[in-house]
């Protein structure tokens, strides 16, 4: 370039440029904000329910308000069902998805997806008169699950593997799905163990039991932010590593679910 001025305006205008994007990040716009809104499923106990005084509650909701508490700002809970919960990221509603959502290649394409918080055990819930006691007794029956879900993907395609006898249907929400197990429209459906051992203890359903396990792999779930959020996505999987090794994660899974918490780890891999 001919003119040494104009060369040093130019550099000095592009670095501006640079350092103002490299700052506009997402976590300093929540830290800024004074709120942190988390996508959560409210029909999903123990993870996400509305407690006897219709408040936001559970593992999930736990979990949303020690993110908040370390940024220092206000938890914020925006109930979003299963469906809804990347179009409430997307859209701009939420800031983060803290839903037990599954950290699945397919999601990934649309939302960035940190290390795993929690994992799940995948159950055949089923109504006591069924003649159902194990997952291949599913083959040739009506069965359901919930839109969206690891399980309902897992199940839907087992469907089709069976043949024409054999039928699936997809239901909005966790309730709408245990309710048609209960009343007869489908004869079973694949829940995590969370769901099964909050759903028989809750005794809303009566004459539903578990018959033994899905023979699908644990079911790794993640927190989730916008793809390019870079920045936020790091903190993110920091606070998932110090929840673990704080014994916070431990202590939210024996207040939530019972027992010794599910390794997050997987053999063989990073994390």
């Amino acid at each position: 370039m001919k003119n040494p001025t104009t060369a040093v305006a130019l550099t000095v205008a592009l670095s501006a440029s640079l350092i103002g994007q490299a700052q506009a990040d997402k976590l300093d716009d929540i830290i800024e904000s004074g709120k942190l809104r988390c996508a959560v499923t409210l029909d999903f106990p123990p993870m996400g329910f509305r407690d006897e005084g219709n408040k936001p509650a559970g593992f999930d909701v736990d979990y949303c308000a020690d993110l908040a508490k370390v940024l220092g700002v206000t938890p914020e809970v925006v109930e979003t069902p299963f469906p809804d919960r990347i179009p409430a990221l997307i859209s701009g509603r939420a800031d983060i998805i803290v839903a037990s959502t599954s950290d699945t290649l397919e999601r990934a394409k649309t939302v960035a997806m940190t290390v795993p918080y929690f994992a799940f055990q995948m159950v055949v819930l089923t109504r006591e008169d069924s003649g159902i006691e194990k997952y291949a007794d599913l083959k040739g029956r009506p069965v359901g699950n919930t839109s969206g879900t690891f399980e309902a993907i897992a199940l839907e395609k087992d469907v089709k593997s069976w043949g024409n006898d054999a039928s699936f249907r997809a239901y909005q929400s966790q309730n709408d799905t245990i309710l048609a197990v209960t009343q007869g429209h489908i004869d079973a459906s694949v829940v995590t163990n969370t769901v099964a051992a909050s759903t028989l203890k809750s005794g809303k359903y009566k004459g539903l039991k578990v018959a033994g396990n899905a023979p699908y792999t644990i079911d790794y779930v993640s927190l989730a932010a916008k793809r390019n959020e870079y920045g936020l996505i790091n903190y993110l999987n920091l606070f998932v590593n110090q929840q673990v090794r704080s014994g916070r994660y431990a202590e939210l899974y024996q207040k939530w679910v019972g027992g010794t918490p599910v390794e997050l780890t997987v053999p063989g891999v990073y994390y």
